[in-house]
């Protein structure tokens, strides 16, 4: 009866996920392979620096970034920009700028850029830096001085901002998730389960940190194709499961999961190597991203699991074996993704 039950539980994750997978293969085009590029990413990067006698220096470090035409519109009211003429240097992005008084915590700087967000970092004249992501809307990013000011606050926005980038890393994109959804539909039990999930976890938590502190070189574009192709590998391993095939795979899912997610680690290194880490709090926001790409997943999981048992309690007739359709139409996305992010190596 255990054994009975299980099965059937197992029949109804299938049902439940291949709509959702089947049209994300009609409806979703191939992921491309992402470059640190501004009109790719949409994240942008400045500096704010600290002069002496009240005077600012807004620096954009992306040549990519559209030209602020009207310096007079991203400052606070009590400032203004300066001519060219009374600066002592010279500027070649951005402007200089004189406050009325010094900046605070109520102060935004509000770029007129259409973009996803901005990664803005702030040199105090007191020697201290700050770093802050703000994201973007309506056609503007507002940046909020005081996110920039250090301290606790400042702490405490970056964890903030580095959790949520983490968990919407995970969570919108789909080559990840579909690789879990993979592991949901290898793995038999609860036990057996927990193990994969985990083994998975620690090793794209290993080469995130390692290739984020610059210990493992990271290229993003063999990454990409690399991390389709084991979708690929794994979607033939649910196939061939239902043929009475049994590899190492089908044995010890844990190490194949480990072994793939240190692949999957250097794909979220690539991620937030886009978005760029805070100088000063690079332990700080790296540690926090990867706690929201956990996060992230934990809740994708959880998801699954519900909604299986929701259709368990509802679900009177026998449930067809779609588990090889499923593990098929994965496999079909995956190698559309393959084949799209190859010309991205040579390129």
């Amino acid at each position: 009866m255990r054994r009975a039950g299980a099965s059937a539980r197992r029949g109804i994750v299938t049902s439940c996920l291949t709509a959702a997978l089947l049209g994300s293969a009609v409806l979703l085009p191939p992921a491309p392979a992402r470059a640190h590029d501004v009109d790719v990413t949409s994240v942008a990067r400045v500096f704010l620096d600290e002069l002496d006698g009240g005077r600012y220096l807004l620096s954009i470090v992306d040549a990519q970034a559209p030209p602020i035409t009207d310096p007079r519109g991203v400052l606070p009211l009590r400032c203004e920009p300066l001519p060219a003429e009374e600066v002592e240097f010279e500027v070649t992005s951005g402007f200089v700028f004189e406050c009325e008084s010094p900046l605070g915590g109520g102060d935004v700087l509000t770029l007129p850029w259409a973009l996803a967000g901005v990664v803005a970092l702030a040199r105090w004249s007191d020697g201290s830096t700050a770093t802050a992501y703000f994201r973007g809307g309506g056609g503007t990013v507002p940046v909020s001085v005081g996110d920039l000011q250090g301290g606790f606050a400042s702490r405490l926005a970056v964890a903030g901002t580095y959790f949520i980038l983490g968990a919407e890393h995970i969570l919108l994109g789909i080559d990840h998730l579909l690789f879990v959804v993979g592991l949901l539909l290898l793995v038999h039990g609860f036990v057996p389960l927990v193990k994969t999930i985990t083994a998975f976890t620690l090793a794209h938590s290993i080469t995130l940190c390692a290739s984020v502190l610059g210990y493992v070189p990271l290229d993003r574009a063999p990454i990409e194709a690399a991390i389709a192709l084991s979708i690929i590998l794994l979607a033939r391993e649910i196939v061939v499961a239902e043929r009475g095939m049994v590899h190492l795979t089908h044995r010890k899912p844990w190490l194949v999961a480990f072994i793939f997610g240190l692949l999957h680690g250097l794909g979220f290194a690539g991620a937030l190597g886009e978005i760029g880490l805070p100088e000063s709090a690079i332990p700080l926001a790296l540690l926090f991203f990867n706690v929201g790409v956990e996060a992230g997943q934990l809740v994708f999981v959880v998801a699954l699991i519900a909604l299986a048992r929701l259709a368990a309690g509802s679900v009177r007739s026998p449930i067809p074996r779609l588990q090889p359709l499923l593990g098929y139409a994965l496999g079909a996305l995956a190698t559309l993704w393959f084949i799209d992010r190859l010309p991205a190596i040579w390129g």
